[in-house]
């Protein structure tokens, strides 16, 4: 069985390569639709088709991968706001001779911690992360060497290397969360995959993050629905309804699903999902 794997958020899902009509870069320009499906996004004309729009992010991760995105970036713009808090501290308790309240042990950053143990698939966004550490570590060691100054009465000395700090680690700091922000908006370009169930007409299409690679498995790669729960994979029924099985991957786990059963016509709405024998798998 030949398929393609795509991202959707921190996940990766499976379609059968006979399942998928074309890709195409998802310009934001569906057409609205009333409905009460948080998943459906819109309309796309496809070969003069009317075709229903769904984000698996939102049916797989209850949030569009945009609004996660989002999420993140101001995430790391409250982080920015409490380091540019904490040099302009230091900087008024260098000029005014008075006590710095805020930590100087890197050891007990929360910032620290928090990059100290995060997770992302964006190789470009983890290398950002991990230029965090030198600068904010010097930061925080140089912070220690000021504040000694003026303990000794040596203000002067204290300002004078405030400046080189703020231009230095402090300034690559404020670039790091610059770029961080950047490259979280920036590399998030979605497709557009249109499915099919005859080989040849449209019937949904499906946002998703990026195309990752093609793979060939046999049946008995695959496991059933009823394996699921034996690696702590947490679904809910409605995209238990569109899963068919789970894929071993190098190092995680991707889910092969059957885009027919995400949406179905009306009188077809509460029935059960197609049996995993008649998509072809076992």
């Amino acid at each position: 069985m030949d398929l393609i794997n795509f991202r959707v958020g921190q996940k990766t899902i499976s379609l059968k390569i006979l399942d998928i009509l074309l890709t195409e870069r998802f310009e934001d320009n569906l057409t609205s639709l009333p409905n009460d499906n948080k998943s459906f996004i819109g309309v796309k004309g496809y070969m003069e088709t009317p075709t229903p729009i769904f984000d698996l992010g939102i049916i797989l991760n209850k949030q569009s991968t945009q609004e996660t995105n989002q999420s993140l970036v101001e995430l790391f713009s409250e982080w920015q706001q409490k380091q540019q808090q904490w040099f302009t501290a230091l900087e008024n308790s260098i000029k005014h001779n008075q006590p710095f309240n805020h930590n100087t042990d890197v050891q007990q950053s929360n910032f620290a911690k928090w990059y100290s143990h995060f997770k992302t698939e964006n190789e470009d966004l983890k290398a950002i992360i991990e230029r965090f550490k030198t600068p904010h570590n010097r930061l925080y060691a140089r912070a220690n060497k000021l504040i000694e100054l003026v303990k000794q009465n040596n203000e002067k000395q204290a300002l004078v290397e405030l400046s080189i700090e703020r231009n230095s680690n402090y300034m690559q700091l404020i670039r790091l969360f610059e770029s961080a922000k950047e490259q979280i908006l920036l590399d998030h370009k979605p497709i557009i995959i249109f499915t099919t169930k005859d080989g040849r007409t449209p019937h949904i299409g499906l946002l998703v993050d990026k195309v990752e690679d093609n793979i060939s498995y046999k049946k008995e790669d695959i496991k059933p629905l009823d394996k699921l729960t034996d690696v702590g994979f947490d679904i809910d029924p409605q995209t238990k309804n569109m899963m068919r099985g789970l894929i071993k991957l190098e190092n995680k786990h991707s889910v092969l699903i059957d885009p027919s059963a995400i949406f179905r016509p009306q009188h077809l709405m509460h029935q059960q999902a197609e049996e995993t024998e008649e998509y072809g798998l076992f």
